[in-house]
């Protein structure tokens, strides 16, 4: 009987992860346990997928408010800063901010709007409509926001970030003023000193800035890349990626990923014989109808991953076949001729960028679409699943 059965995605149970743990052994023994509990083999180019907090939190890789501050201060000093696009999350940006706060004396607070850059809004569009706002124009002052929207709660969550937002600056010493715009240089008349906190857009908004007057512009990426008074850091993204750990500590991203992929890679070896790919994950990349919110608020959607997940599928749309090459056939006819066409294209290496035979499949990369899926596999709450089992992603219709 044919294979029924194509990709599957399983959740990996594993210990809580604390600070100097053997993170690669657990993983491994983890995926074991779990291929003999529920009687699955291990097979070439399955993909084990580990989610960076618990890479973070094994590394202990953390900063508190008041190293953040430090880092702060010794970059801006006495001047107004700027606080350009951050997003609007109380996991992702609150405690950053804070930390932030603390070392500054005033900050302006620039909020892109209706919605920041992964989708959270402030506003719906059909109200600015209603009001006459143009968002690619107008800039607008707290008191000019407040007398044509109010105060706007988030759908789901229902905070008022901009009243959050404000309140975590003042609360932590520094003077606040919060104005509402989308073109990076609106924040050039107020002050000439910049954070900009954008995440995908940062290198774009710092050379806009630095082109129209701005004297000193740091990037969030910029902030925490060493270690300050003994702090976490990350060389590569600063505080970008980071989540709230407590109210005055935040988790960085991962460092040393690659080490950590290569190292589970090679105990998997051992163990089972073989070429098994792993990858670790943050935030997918996939967008929220009802919310509005597209997940990535990470840096990457991978940061470390083995060769074989580098790239993109080379994939046939089977019903573009069977609607126009294949057209006059059906039943096992059609079966073997589809299967036949894929054989040749994978035996042959034949690539298909460009073909119209591609279209309609997701033009998106390996570790993206797989990042995703074992982000929403493991979910975000309490599934205690950090590690995710991906078995047939890479088989077609002829395996």
């Amino acid at each position: 009987m044919d294979r029924m059965v194509g990709t599957v995605s399983r959740g990996v149970r594993a210990p809580i992860i604390r600070q100097g743990d053997d993170l690669a052994q657990i993983v491994v023994d983890s995926v074991l346990a779990a291929a003999e509990s529920e009687k699955f083999e291990i097979h070439d180019k399955d993909v084990i997928a580990v989610t960076e907090a618990v890479v973070a939190r094994s590394q202990g890789n953390y900063a508190t408010t008041r190293q953040i501050a430090a880092d702060v201060k010794s970059k801006f000093g006495d001047d107004t800063v700027g606080i350009l696009f951050p997003i609007l999350s109380r996991n992702r940006f609150a405690i950053c901010l804070k930390g932030i706060a603390m070392g500054c004396k005033k900050i302006v607070l620039m909020l892109s709007y209706p919605s920041d850059e992964v989708g959270n809004h402030l506003l719906d569009l059909d109200l600015l409509d209603e009001k006459g706002v143009n968002p690619w124009s107008d800039v607008l002052t707290e008191d000019t926001y407040r007398q044509l929207f109010g105060y706007q709660k988030h759908y789901f969550t229902g905070v008022d970030y901009v009243e959050y937002y404000k309140q975590l600056i003042t609360d932590a010493g520094a003077e606040a003023e919060v104005i509402f715009a989308n073109n990076a240089k609106a924040i050039l008349q107020y002050t000439d000193t910049v954070l900009n906190c954008d995440i995908h857009t940062r290198q774009r908004t710092k050379r806009i800035l630095k082109e129209n007057g701005a004297k000193k512009v740091y990037s969030l990426d910029e902030i925490l890349t060493e270690s300050v008074d003994g702090s976490g850091y990350n060389d590569k993204y600063g505080l970008l990626g980071s989540n709230k750990a407590t109210e005055n500590t935040v988790k960085l991203f991962p460092i040393r990923c690659q080490e950590m992929v290569d190292r589970i890679h090679k105990l998997m070896t051992e163990k089972t014989g073989r070429n098994v790919e792993v990858m670790i994950y943050g935030d997918g990349a996939f967008k929220d109808p009802v919310g509005k919110i597209w997940e990535l608020a990470d840096p990457v959607v991978s940061p470390a991953y083995t060769a074989g997940l580098d790239g993109t599928p080379n994939e046939v749309k089977l019903k573009y076949l069977a609607d126009n090459d294949f057209a006059s056939l059906s039943g096992d006819q059609l079966k073997e001729a589809i299967k036949d066409y894929i054989k040749e294209k994978d035996e042959k290496a034949i690539s298909l960028k460009g073909t119209m035979v591609t279209q309609g499949t997701t033009p998106r990369r390996l570790t993206d679409l797989i990042g995703s899926l074992a982000d929403l596999t493991s979910g975000s709450g309490d599934k205690g699943t950090p590690i995710i089992y991906i078995q047939g992603y890479f088989d077609n219709y002829t395996k």
